[in-house]
């Protein structure tokens, strides 16, 4: 028989399991698979393969970004693709690139179409790179639609902006609804390391993207290299950053992501970017229940 206590301590489970974090892949977990210009395998994957992918390996989020853009496909293709996801136990999490208003709206209607709870986006595309004020602009423009479509936009930390930046972007909109997709390299571009970085946006985070690295010097000394590595196996402190994300409720996410070095071949790097993803999973899956 349950005890009373069971039925007291009940709500307090329920949130806890609510707020936990999520393990999930995304289409940059198989960069190479899906097809980078200029190396494209014979056969690469489509939206569907990868929804296969995340459910073979008993993973319930697939996030799906700008190097497959579902935003162009025609909206049966996405409730299609929407309905492929559920009958194999997959939520899909929609994520594009170029944060302008025009855009930003074509994509904010695709994740309503694909039952994505959250809208991942890179500010910068090619050909374009707004400056702070136009960007805090864009979001305030922005905002009303994703407050009537109850979907949260997270702003990824890439390159160009620095965290507190990110922060200002953030605040300036004065929503829950709006906040940042953290990734645990790009900033490196921007000059600014992890622990820094993540000290000021983890409070924002909505999503995070786990890419392990490494950095070593280059054989005539005289320079730095950084390059990604199968997680756990790099110099990113992943139990520690998963546990302070997990105190909050802000963060249901957690995407692997791989910077997988090529090989000579095509059909090689594939093929090791496949062992990364496999090795990594089953370390993270130790850490995110």
């Amino acid at each position: 028989m349950i005890g009373s206590w069971f039925w007291m301590m009940l709500p307090e489970v329920l949130i806890s399991l609510e707020n936990r974090m999520t393990l999930g892949l995304s289409s940059y977990t198989f960069t190479w698979a899906t097809g980078v210009p200029g190396f494209t395998p014979v056969n690469p994957l489509s939206p569907g393969d990868l929804v296969d992918k995340t459910a073979g390996y008993g993973l319930r989020i697939l996030q799906i970004a700008d190097n497959m853009p579902l935003e162009d496909l025609p909206h049966k293709e996405l409730y299609d693709l929407r309905n492929y996801a559920r009958c194999k136990g997959v939520s899909l999490e929609m994520g594009s690139r170029r944060l302008d208003t025009g855009h930003t709206m074509k994509c904010l209607e695709a994740a309503v179409i694909l039952g994505s709870p959250l809208l991942r986006m890179v500010i910068d595309a090619k050909g374009y790179e707004p400056d702070l004020q136009t960007v805090i602009s864009i979001l305030k423009e922005l905002l009303p639609e994703f407050t009537r479509r109850n979907i949260r936009l997270a702003i990824e930390n890439h390159d160009r902006f620095k965290a507190r930046e990110f922060e200002e972007m953030v605040l300036s909109t004065g929503s829950e609804l709006v906040g940042i997709c953290l990734d645990s390299v790009n900033s490196m571009g921007a000059g600014e390391g992890f622990e820094t970085v993540s000290e000021i946006l983890l409070p924002y985070t909505f999503n995070l993207h786990i890419k392990d690295f490494t950095i070593r010097r280059v054989s005539h000394k005289m320079g730095l290299v950084i390059e990604g590595t199968p997680a756990g196996k790099g110099m990113l402190k992943i139990k520690a950053l998963i546990e302070k994300l997990s105190a909050s409720d802000h963060c249901n996410s957690a995407i692997l992501e791989l910077w997988t070095p090529p090989g000579n071949e095509i059909e090689d790097t594939v093929l090791k970017e496949e062992r990364w993803a496999e090795e990594s999973i089953e370390y993270l899956k130790s850490l995110i229940n």
